[in-house]
């Protein structure tokens, strides 16, 4: 039978070509595919997920945005036009310089997906197509305590609501490693004045673990509260006219940190916060340790932070490697 083409022009890259036999494809229940697929997920992976395959459905041209047309497109013709069109949105990520991580990130979405029609018996295929390969934290710097230190300073120095606010965020970023979504997805019902203790949806995790507040952190939360007030709701609101009272955003955040990072000489981010913080840890305290504490799921990551300590943990052992003969 003539092989059929189906063309779906997406922007800054030539028009994908998708092969089809002329048969046609299995039908897929993509509605029960995609429900289960983004169930029994925390809110920030649900976004995180959502976020990735809508800019794989602006890859394929569907301005419409409906992802489970992208579904079916993508997993209706077969292993070998699934794995050509990964091949080829790979391809249009790395031109658009993105990080190894992004492109890696977006692909395990599209991975996850076909692993998850697979366990469905929708498919019998798998994904083969690799992502470029990255190491986690590269620099692990972040602003220095001496920087950061200056950034909390200038916050707490305005004394209006959003410096009270954004220096509670600062130290919620620094005194526990927090990431920015795990401060922007607490709600007040997580802070336990009383006990000193807050509770955080962890990155990967579906269960609000319980850590304790130092007392700086506690202070700068209970100030805030005292302005913000007791409502129910989210911790960290918004005091922009366009979102006045609604939840504080993740890029919010970033624009917080990066603008005060700016105004002390430093260009800085959230997680180069978060950097900063188990930098000063692992110069102290045993990995294992701070592997409790910054909840890194392998403790190979932290040895990114021992090789950019005072020169590195191998530019010391080999100094002293050197002298014992």
């Amino acid at each position: 039978m003539t092989p059929t083409l189906l063309e779906v022009a997406h922007p800054e890259v030539l028009p994908v070509t998708i092969r089809t036999s002329g048969i046609p494809s299995p039908q897929i229940d993509v509605d029960r595919l995609l429900r289960i697929f983004l169930s029994n997920k925390s809110d920030r992976t649900l976004l995180s997920y959502k976020k990735d395959l809508m800019d794989f459905t602006r890859f394929l041209g569907l301005d419409n945005g409906d992802i489970k047309q992208t579904a079916h497109l993508f997993l209706g013709n077969g292993r070998g036009n699934a794995n050509s069109l990964a091949a080829e949105y790979r391809e249009h990520l790395e031109s658009r310089n993105l990080s190894p991580a992004t492109i890696n990130r977006r692909l395990a979405a599209l991975r996850s997906l076909v692993d998850q029609a697979g366990t469905l018996g929708l498919i019998d295929w798998e994904l083969k197509i690799k992502g470029p390969k990255s190491r986690s934290y590269r620099d692990t710097a972040g602003p220095g305590t001496h920087n950061f230190r200056r950034m909390l300073e200038l916050a707490q120095s305005r004394g209006d609501k959003k410096g009270i606010r954004d220096f509670a965020i600062l130290r919620l970023l620094y005194d526990l490693a927090l990431r920015r979504g795990e401060v922007v997805a607490l709600d007040l019902v997580d802070i336990d004045i009383n006990n000193k203790t807050i509770k955080i949806i962890g990155k990967g995790r579906s269960e609000k673990e319980t850590l304790s507040l130092p007392q700086p952190t506690l202070d700068a939360i209970r100030s805030w509260i005292d302005v913000r007030g007791d409502d129910p709701g989210p911790l960290f609101v918004n005091f922009d006219r366009a979102g006045k009272g609604e939840r504080l955003t993740g890029t919010a955040v970033y624009q917080i940190v990066h603008s005060l990072g700016i105004q002390v000489g430093v260009e800085t981010r959230p997680h180069g916060i978060r950097h900063s913080s188990i930098s000063a840890c692992v110069a102290q305290f045993p990995l294992p340790d701070v592997q409790r504490f910054s909840r890194h799921k392998k403790l190979e990551t932290l040895a990114v932070y021992l090789d950019q300590l005072d020169g590195g943990i191998q530019a010391k052992i080999g100094d002293f490697v050197s002298k014992t003969i």
